[in-house]
């Protein structure tokens, strides 16, 4: 095996034994591997393990990637910023967003999503830890949006992502992700019907799992350490 199919099934039996160390099934938790600054041939290793879902921060990167690798049934998923005038590149390349927390954004995804395609699947990016610096829709506020986003066309709302700050442990780590699945939690309860909880990466992945994730995006952990650039 490769490092990166061998890497790869280390994150996979990671990912089994914290759903079963948290009295989950197996397969509650699905893994998108973030390929962000690594080139076409590791991804395409990886899909030759098995893997189907990548996340991508730097959409023209990404776009360059999705369009050499068209052959293999691959899915895509947009973890990163966006910018205004970057949301018809992932409207039109996309099959995931993750990271919509204005509603003009999601309006610019809805109105160039190309009718030829299935409805963008989104997650709403929300923010927990309060900071004015960091990206996403504050707790308070993420009902309203996502009533908002969930009734445009051409976008299917799936659920929210969040990335917390870094915890010094794995308690620590479990308390912010929490209010995270508190999150989910209220805007099921509101009438959503959510089913994606994207929360956890490489280095906090169990702590995110024992509080309830869905999908979990480890980039380190499969393909190693980022290219420095140069």
């Amino acid at each position: 095996m490769t490092m990166i199919q061998t890497q790869l099934q280390t994150v996979r039996d990671r990912i089994t034994a914290a759903c079963l160390a948290a009295g989950r099934a197996p397969d509650a938790v699905a893994l998108l591997a973030v390929s962000k600054t690594f080139d076409a041939p590791a991804v395409a290793e990886a899909h030759a393990a098995g893997q189907t879902a990548f996340g991508e921060n730097y959409i023209q990167e990404a776009v360059q990637k999705i369009t050499a690798l068209r052959h293999l049934p691959l899915q895509w998923h947009c973890i990163g910023p966006i910018q205004s005038n970057k949301t018809r590149l992932v409207a039109e390349h996309f099959d995931w967003v993750h990271t919509v927390d204005r509603l003009k954004v999601a309006q610019r995804l809805s109105e160039q999503r190309p009718a030829g395609l299935p409805p963008l699947q989104v997650c709403l990016q929300v923010n927990v830890d309060g900071g004015d610096t960091k990206s996403g829709v504050p707790p308070e506020a993420a009902l309203a949006l996502a009533r908002h986003v969930a009734a445009l066309p051409h976008l299917q709302l799936r659920g929210i992502m969040s990335i917390p700050e870094p915890a010094p442990d794995f308690v620590a780590a479990c308390v912010l992700f929490a209010r995270v699945k508190a999150v989910f939690d209220a805007l099921n309860a509101a009438g959503l019907a959510l089913d994606t909880l994207s929360m956890g990466m490489s280095a906090d992945m169990e702590a995110a799992i024992h509080a309830g994730s869905t999908l979990v995006r480890v980039g380190t952990a499969i393909f190693g350490g980022r290219p420095r650039p140069v």
